[in-house]
């Protein structure tokens, strides 16, 4: 619940964002205000997705989705992060027309002023979601929070150059900061594509998570054979963890119930949202030359 109210507040701030630019944008000339407010309007679009997706994913399994809806943050964040590269990909083309065909840029510091509070309420904005992205491992939210922080940076960047160009009367400035915020905004877009994209094909968890969950078994090592077979992946936020635990042959179903209950319960305080199956087998399952 809390991640569709961060996912709102962004829709909100950058539909106010979005106008402004794009007012001031047709006022001033600057090729570089108007391509961040097409920036904005790209962010607007994620903040809606990630809205959306982070609704969906949040229901709870069902006959058709038996391992929940983790995957369309995934789906989510793919889309957003194509929707950065074309951005950037029109900015280049917008900059470079400018290039070609120069043109004074009319009332500057409007667009300064314009482009610092911009800037101010993505980065207070962008924070927030990044917060929440992080501790709950939403994608989708990363993704958003990508966008509103690389439209502060971009946004600081346009202030620079109506600043510069302002002083020196180099209108090319315009232009050619915009180029470098297109490039900057491709290469962020690319890292994140690939943080999206892999777990729709079941990519396991990180090594780090995967030593937290062996640190796990090893504290209850006392109690079992062995365990054989880990296997993790992402859907979303959740991790979903499988592995066989091999056990005594002595041990009751009870009390080889309540060990796979202390197993979950601590990899649960060590990872986000784990979704957890444990096959127990007797000893004679044991397989050899594993931990």
């Amino acid at each position: 619940m809390h991640s569709t109210k961060i996912a709102l507040l962004s829709i909100c701030s950058n539909s106010f964002i979005v106008l402004l630019k794009l007012a001031v944008g047709i006022i001033t000339g600057s090729v570089a205000i108007i391509s961040e407010a097409i920036h904005s309007l790209l962010d607007l679009v994620a903040s809606v997705i990630a809205f959306f997706s982070v609704k969906i994913s949040n229901r709870p399994p069902d006959k058709e989705h038996p391992y929940g809806h983790g995957k369309f943050e995934n789906i989510s964040g793919t889309v957003e992060t194509l929707l950065i590269f074309i951005a950037g990909i029109w900015i280049i083309v917008e900059s470079v027309e400018k290039l070609i065909h120069p043109s004074p840029i009319k009332l500057p510091f409007i667009g300064v002023i314009v482009m610092l509070l911009g800037a101010f309420i993505n980065w207070r904005v962008g924070k927030k979601v990044q917060k929440v992205g992080d501790e709950t491992h939403s994608v989708a939210m990363q993704s958003n929070a990508l966008h509103l922080l690389t439209d502060v940076y971009s946004s600081l960047g346009v202030a620079a150059s109506l600043i510069l160009v302002s002083l020196t009367g180099w209108v090319v400035l315009d232009a050619l900061i915009g180029i470098g915020i297109a490039v900057y905004i491709m290469k962020e877009s690319i890292e994140l594509g690939k943080k999206s994209f892999t777990p729709l094909l079941d990519t396991g968890l990180s090594s780090d998570e995967i030593i937290q969950i062996e640190q796990v078994l090893l504290n209850f090592k006392s109690q079992f054979i062995e365990y054989h077979d880990l296997r993790t992946r992402r859907s979303g936020a959740e991790e979903h963890i499988d592995f066989h635990l091999v056990l005594p042959s002595s041990m009751s179903i009870e009390e080889a119930h309540l060990l796979c209950d202390k197993i979950e319960d601590e990899i649960k305080k060590v990872l986000i949202n784990p979704q957890i199956l444990i096959h127990v087998e007797p000893e004679n399952e044991m397989v050899r030359n594993v931990k």
